[in-house]
């Protein structure tokens, strides 16, 4: 990060993680859960400026620790509270988040009109999302014990769906929020999905879960993610009972593409070219899956690389990359499918994380 703000002659960046404008960048940087500024000086100098000091103080690296209240939780007067603090020449190059609204940033330029701030795409904050890509070990210990967990809940759920202790999409939304945190998750990574047979015709379920009857005949869809230690798992089950032709149909083409993809999970090949061969698979049967065949994990349960059929998604896959396959279909009359698993690029191809499957009953 530092070699990149001297080669574009930026003297300080600042990353924003509120409301309305999150970044998991900040927790990567410094280990700080969320609700900061983080300010980072080209000579290799941190000011992190957490709402919360005393967290801030448990949890976060940086070489200064500043409560935001100092600055009445005004942005434009935390820049510059920080440039002061890290000695930043008037005339310098300042960085703030591509996601500033424009009238903001015509505020923050006539505010600190002393220095030339700037905001563009290609900034820190895509710089440090694009370093995100691949993971390191640490990284990727924390990711597989968040998949390890996840694999447990799995099994949990199939078997009190099959006992019947699970009845309705709310029984299984709670089962998994319990039981990942009583296994040292920080909750679940994103708002889980239950569709009973009834609703599964959705990509996601609205409303996320309701108390509606699930894993009844027909299909059924349940989409979750556990957080462990900031790392995110992401997977979906499909329950099927007593299905119809068209539903097996559905099920048996989405087990096929979810092996075709995996076996093309080799360091070198495309994303693109992952989601073009699972995408002909579907057309040839005269059916289309309405979504990307997955994305990247981490702090964020959505980041690089993204795997779609899209002219400008060039990424290639090599070790370190964890990413979803979540291949899918959908009918308004026999319901959905889906089934995603969590995979890790190693230096041999793909390691799959996570235990997800289609479950018959």
């Amino acid at each position: 990060m530092w070699d990149w703000m001297a080669q574009e002659g930026i003297s300080l960046v600042m990353f924003e993680d509120t409301e309305g404008r999150r970044d998991a960048s900040i927790r990567w940087l410094t280990g700080q859960p969320g609700d900061a500024l983080l300010f980072l000086s080209v000579d290799r100098k941190s000011l992190l400026m957490p709402w919360d000091i005393i967290l801030a103080k448990a949890y976060s690296r940086a070489d200064f620790i500043i409560p935001y209240n100092e600055f009445d939780r005004m942005p434009r007067k935390a820049i510059r509270g920080a440039a002061e603090k890290l000695k930043i020449p008037f005339g310098s190059k300042i960085e703030i988040p591509p996601v500033t609204p424009y009238p903001v940033f015509l505020d923050y330029v006539g505010e600190l009109s002393e220095f030339d701030i700037i905001c563009r795409d290609k900034s820190a904050a895509s710089y440090a999302l694009d370093l995100r890509t691949i993971k390191d070990a640490e990284e990727i210990a924390l990711i597989r014990k968040a998949a390890s967990v996840t694999n447990v809940i799995i099994g949990l759920l199939e078997k009190n769906v099959r006992s019947g202790k699970i009845k309705t999409e709310a029984d299984a939304a709670m089962f998994i929020e319990l039981e990942s945190r009583k296994r040292g998750c920080e909750g679940t990574s994103f708002e889980t999905l239950a569709a009973g047979q009834d609703r599964s015709f959705g990509i996601h379920a609205f409303p996320s879960w309701t108390n509606a009857p699930f894993a009844g005949k027909g299909l059924s869809i349940l989409d979750f993610g556990l957080r462990l230690g900031g790392y995110c798992s992401d997977v979906t089950l499909t329950f099927v009972r007593e299905p119809d032709a068209q539903q097996e149909k559905m099920v048996n083409l989405v087990e096929k593409s979810a092996k075709l993809a995996v076996e093309m999970t080799v360091n070198g090949n495309e994303t693109r070219a992952l989601a073009a061969a699972v995408d002909s698979l579907f057309s040839k049967s005269k059916k289309r899956m309405p979504h990307g065949l997955g994305h990247g994990l981490g702090l964020d349960v959505h980041e690089y690389p993204f795997l779609r059929n899209r002219s400008d998604y060039g990424w290639k896959l090599e070790p370190g990359m964890v990413f979803t396959l979540e291949p899918g279909l959908y009918d308004p009359i026999h319901g959905g499918c889906r089934l995603e698993n969590d995979i890790l690029m190693t230096e041999t191809g793909g390691e799959i994380l996570t235990e997800a499957k289609i479950i018959w009953l």
